[in-house]
């Protein structure tokens, strides 16, 4: 495995492995890898013959409210984990290479950005999508893994590739889940062992929506209530929002019409840690 932290040099190694007709997926991180980031490079080493992780802390998707100092950065840990994990390439740059100075170029979102986590956190996914454009710019992939964890952002960087004729073929990748259905996240590490067993409760509550589907109730925004109850009722949790909205689209969504699916979207709180999680179900 090769690490690079020059953007050209990253640029010059992809212009030559697609001369060479190499077929290059990309998995786009913020580092402190886990289970979840080495499913979507075992899905990258599985559709393309050649595997770049990108790790890049992006301080412009972080509200001044928000920490960055505080997320975690164990890079030789995922220097580790990437080279076990069959990575060909580690982009790793540093902030001044990707916003040099006098750098003032931005993506605006629109509509999709706006609401759900968008909402909580202005300005958010316009960082999101000026990363993530710059990095398709630098790696050069015919593919790109996104896990469906980050739901709104999977949609958001659907809608990027879409509107800016981007020849990238975006692969979404399924949710990996904790014994107890909690989604992993590099979040996780700040729950205690209570609050993780607690926080199962989003999955409770995800399964219990798609009962309540199967079970031919229409209104969602009933079925999004209970949700709201059951996760709500868990002593140290709270909800931020539970929406339904639909799957392709990503409109809010009230009534369920048969045969078409939906995302169930959740954000609650544990103890002090914010999670989000959902699940797509068909009515």
């Amino acid at each position: 495995m090769q690490i690079i932290t020059e953007p050209g040099q990253m640029q010059v190694i992809a212009e030559k492995l697609r001369l060479n007709r190499q077929l290059i997926a990309v998995v786009m991180t913020m580092g402190a890898l886990h289970e979840g980031h080495l499913s979507l490079i075992k899905l990258a080493r599985q559709s393309a013959g050649t595997v770049i992780l990108t790790i890049f802390v992006n301080p412009m998707q972080f509200a001044p409210t928000e920490e960055l100092h505080r997320y975690p950065r164990p890079f030789e840990q995922d220097v580790a984990l990437a080279r076990s994990a069959g990575v060909d390439y580690l982009f790793a740059p540093e902030v001044s290479s990707i916003y040099p100075d006098h750098f003032q170029t931005t993506l605006q979102c629109g509509a999709l950005g706006e609401h759900f986590e968008g909402k909580l956190r202005p300005g958010h996914f316009n960082g999101v999508a000026t990363v993530v454009s710059k990095l398709f710019n630098i790696t050069k992939p015919h593919r790109a893994i996104f896990g469906e964890k980050d739901a709104q952002q999977l949609a958001i960087i659907s809608q990027l590739v879409t509107d800016l004729n981007m020849e990238v073929t975006i692969v979404p990748a399924p949710i990996v889940r904790e014994e107890n259905g909690l989604a992993v996240s590099s979040r996780n590490i700040y729950l205690s062992s209570d609050e993780r067993n607690k926080a199962g409760i989003l999955y409770q509550g995800l399964c219990h929506a798609e009962k309540r589907m199967a079970g031919d109730e229409r209104n969602l925004q009933t079925i999004a209530r209970e949700v709201e109850e059951i996760i709500s009722s868990t002593p140290g949790c709270r909800t931020d929002y539970v929406n339904f909205v639909d799957a392709i689209s990503f409109e809010l969504a009230e009534t369920a019409e048969k045969g078409k699916e939906y995302r169930l979207l959740v954000a609650a709180i544990c103890g002090s840690t914010r999670l989000i999680d959902n699940l797509r179900i068909r009515a």
